[in-house]
């Protein structure tokens, strides 16, 4: 009766040569394309060395200052602004200024990187079908790995540093800009596509100057879980080589630092709230505009 309390396990030679298998097809192909790979990257490494210098060898009052007035160009709301200020400067008052911005930068060109890759995915999906069927369970996937499957891969491929972070973020942050696009332009009512249509648009012309404006406010909310996760996987991140507010909080977690934890911890959450209601308000004045627009 032990076959019934205890699985059987017939194919686990097969599997074991399949896995080994995979394994060593993946190394062959890192030690054959590792460096191209690195050079196809390099630009982007590039893009996020220069916002990190950008940042951190700035006038932390001119930082502050920029900061605020992007948020209230995105949120027109004071008191948003003031709670931008407050945050950075307690930041900056318990010496977390470099980590925080070396975070921002990163959260920056992950969230761009992001949106120059799931924005046309997403405008894909929403045309046809077919694509739709096959990329949501890729979604799927995506959204339920765990996070740390991603470095394995990531490190492979361009090793241990900022690239490889970088890639492992967007990788883990791009899902929510595919699904929000795709549904955003597919929850444009009819009638205004029937109406644009009549008027002689084009493709083209219809895409742009009616179904993405559309669905923007709805695109906003995807931008704004896409910053969520980017967040959620810097101290993740920082496992393999990203500087930032991660690696304190890594460091913390090997050493037992209560305070350095919760200090670098409560400046995450600090830097996500800025983000979250800045692009929340944004995305709501946009929808405001557009009821008065179209109503």
């Amino acid at each position: 009766m032990n076959w019934f309390y205890t699985f059987p396990e017939m194919g686990t030679e097969a599997l074991r040569a399949l896995k080994k298998g995979i394994d060593f097809a993946f190394r062959d192909f890192t030690r054959e394309y590792g460096e191209l790979l690195e050079r196809m990257f390099d630009p982007l490494k590039q893009f996020l060395i220069f916002s990190e210098r950008l940042l951190t060898d700035s006038p932390w009052p001119l930082v502050i200052l920029s900061i605020a007035l992007i948020t209230w160009l995105a949120s027109r709301s004071t008191k948003i602004v003031v709670g931008t200020i407050i945050t950075l400067l307690l930041i900056g008052y318990f010496g977390m200024w470099d980590d925080t911005m070396k975070t921002v930068s990163m959260i920056f060109v992950a969230t761009l990187t992001a949106l120059v890759l799931g924005l046309p995915i997403g405008i894909a999906m929403s045309r046809f079908d077919r694509m739709q069927k096959v990329v949501t369970p890729t979604l799927d996937v995506m959204q339920t790995m765990p996070s740390f499957v991603y470095l394995i891969p990531v490190v492979m491929l361009l090793g241990i540093g900022k690239v490889a972070g970088l890639l492992a973020v967007v990788i883990y942050a791009i899902p929510p800009v595919i699904r929000f696009t795709n549904l955003g332009i597919r929850l444009v009512p009819e009638d205004v596509l029937e109406a644009s249509e009549a008027f002689g648009t084009s493709v083209w012309q219809k895409m742009t100057k009616v179904q993405l404006p559309l669905a923007l406010p709805t695109i906003m909310a995807g931008v704004n879980q896409t910053i969520m996760m980017s967040l959620s996987m810097v101290v993740i991140a920082s496992m393999i080589g990203v500087q930032g507010l991660g690696q304190p909080v890594l460091k913390a977690i090997a050493n037992q630092y209560f305070t350095l934890g919760i200090f670098n911890g409560l400046a995450i959450v600090g830097i996500a709230i800025i983000f979250d209601r800045a692009s929340q308000a944004y995305g709501k004045r946009l929808q405001r505009h557009l009821e008065v627009v179209h109503g």
